[in-house]
Parts: C-alpha cells; structure tokens; sequence
C-alpha cells in the first residue's frame, strides 16, 4: 500500500482551517462557545493555525453526558477549537482514506449514507433467503488505540500529522470499561491498552471506517462485495446457502478477534428472510419494509414534545417544520403511509 506524505502543510493552511470553522458551526451558530469563538473570528483561527503549525496545540478537557435512545451511551462533546481541529485534520484526511474504503461501507461518508444503505439492503433483502446479521458489541468503546495508531500509519507517513493525529487520540477522555480479554492478555492488559473513541468527534466517525476497513476487505474479497454491507459497526452478508453463511460467520468472528473487538453474542445471527430483519430502524421482509414498534414510540414522544415546544414558544416554526419533514422522508422508506397517518392523528401545532 502506498504511504502518503506532506500534508501537514495543507492542514495547516489558513483556507482549511477558516473552511473547518465553517463546518463546525453548521447548525450551532448561536451557541455560546461558537459566538465566542466569532467574536474574534480571525485572531482565534490565527492563533489556531500558529499552534498547530509549531506544534503546540493541545486539546481542551471533554465534557460528557448520557444518553438513552436508542440505547444507553456516553457522549463526549470537545471543546469548539478542538473541533474546529478536528474538521481541518478530516478534511485532508478524508478523501486519502475514503479512495480506499469497499464501496458497500456507507457510514459517514461523502456520497453514502443511511439512505444508500438502506435500499442496498433492500436489493439484498429481496433476492436472498438468508442473512448474517452481525453486531460489533461496543464498538467505539473497544477500538484499540495502538492497533488504529498502526493502521493509520499504513496509509500516512507525514510525520507532522501523525503527531496531530496521535495528539487527539492521546488527549481523548476515558470512555467506560469493556473488560473484554484476547489470546494472550494476561490480568492487566485490558488496563494497560488504551482503547475506545468519544462518540462525538468527527475524528472517530472517520477512524471507526478506518479500523474495520480491513474487516470489510476480507469480507468483500471472500464472500463477493455485492452481497456485503457494513455501516459502522452493522454488517450483513446475504446468500441463498445457509452453510456458506456459517462459514462466514465463523471467519467474521476470527477477523473481528483479531482487532480485539467482540461479535455481539445476540444479535450476531443467521436469520432466514421471511421472519424479518432489523436494520437500521426497520424491519425488512422480502415483499414489504415496517418501521420497528421501538422508533414509532421514540417518534410520537417527540413529536408530541415538539408540539409542546411550539406551543409555549421554546421552538419556532422553521425548526419545527425542518425535524418533521426530516422525519417523515426518512419513514417514507418504508411502507408507512397509515402509520405516518396514525402518528400525527390527534397531535395539534398551536400557538395561544
């Protein structure tokens, strides 16, 4: 594989970090870090670039919260600079990494999406009888910082961006503890390895497609790219053999050991069509898609905590109507047009 180099220069640049200040205040404009930060816009992004340029920048303390839906997880917000970092690093990156990435992994990337993988599955789900659905069980938490250190730099050989990418690795907050032991671990190493990503960062968006790229590779190579799909840490193989499917899942598991992650032990499975399959918030059958029972009551509660909002005036009318129309061209994938009815049925948008 090829190395790259020389690209602290372009990260540096003062273009490429005004363009990552722009994309990080997308929708967060009037928050009170962001205004400070615009306040003094060029003297902040001059000071910025100088840090980065000397390598002085240090990354500023997380701040993280928990939340429940659709599953319990600790979020770790960075500082707005940090972030602003975190946007120049990814735009450099990005593309170098992206040009090597299988075409069927579809998360967090330019051209992909939660869309695109959705009617890739849908293909699938209509041809096949059986799937291997695979779950990775804590993924960001369980990504190893010394293996994703070693396969960022099969890729990047510039030295400087090797230290601004260790750097915000290295100043990550702890994530909460896995546990889990591989061959060859003794009592300490869980303790002794660093491991997991904030959920959150820009940064680990682009690192969780790096760490199982060679996943995907392997899968793709073996089993046929066009019957395989990852996004992020879902993966699915379709095939008519449920033996071929059992091998697979065996072969899966000994790849995912080998980057010291865990298949989930339940919702790792080979499930025959015709039952149904979750992913990514609906339920696909051969003939027909639902939207699953869990996300229609996460809907209704914000919908009807919307309409609350509205009414006294927390939320205007633009924010409102963007969120619902969001929401219902997402559902609109499936075959939802009596649900949709029966979801807003007896939901009232009023102002006193």
């Amino acid at each position: 594989m090829k190395r790259i180099g020389n690209l602290y220069t372009r990260i540096c640049a003062f273009d490429n970090v005004l363009l990552a200040a722009k994309k990080a205040q997308r929708c967060k404009r009037y928050r009170d870090d962001v205004l400070a930060f615009n306040y003094d816009l060029e003297l902040n992004l001059g000071q910025l670039q100088e840090e980065l340029v000397v390598r002085t920048y240090q990354p500023g303390a997380y701040k993280t919260f928990v939340i429940y839906e659709p599953k319990r997880r600790l979020i770790s917000a960075a500082p707005y600079r940090d972030r602003v970092v975190h946007h120049a690093l990814c735009n450099v990156l990005d593309p170098i990494f992206d040009a090597c990435f299988v075409h069927s992994s579809y998360a967090n990337r330019h051209g992909k999406g939660t869309h695109k993988a959705l009617e890739h599955f849908r293909q699938l789900a209509r041809r096949y009888r059986y799937c291997l659905y695979a779950d990775i069980e804590k993924y960001f938490a369980s990504i190893d910082h010394g293996i994703l250190k070693e396969k960022v730099r099969r890729k990047i050989k510039c030295r400087d961006t090797l230290w601004l990418v260790d750097t915000i690795l290295d100043n990550s907050n702890e994530q909460e503890p896995v546990g889990q032991y591989f061959e060859g671990d003794d009592l300490l190493t869980p303790c002794i390895r660093r491991h997991g990503l904030p959920i959150g960062n820009l940064t680990s968006q682009l690192w969780a497609n790096v760490y199982l790229d060679g996943v995907d590779h392997a899968m793709a190579g073996r089993f046929g790219g066009r019957r395989y799909l990852r996004y992020v840490d879902d993966l699915a193989l379709f095939s008519d053999s449920r033996a071929e499917l059992s091998e697979a899942r065996a072969f899966l598991a000994e790849l995912i050991d080998s980057i010291r992650l865990r298949l989930h032990p339940v919702k790792t499975a080979i499930m025959e069509m015709r039952h149904g399959i979750n992913f990514l918030g609906f339920r696909f059958f051969p003939d027909r898609i639902r939207v699953r029972q869990e996300n229609l009551r996460r809907a209704r509660r914000r919908l009807k905590e919307q309409a609350e909002a509205y009414g006294k005036g927390i939320l205007d009318l633009d924010d409102l109507r963007d969120s619902i129309q969001s929401w219902i061209a997402h559902v609109s994938f499936g075959d939802t047009w009596r649900i949709r009815e029966k979801v807003f049925d007896g939901l009232v948008f009023s102002r006193p």
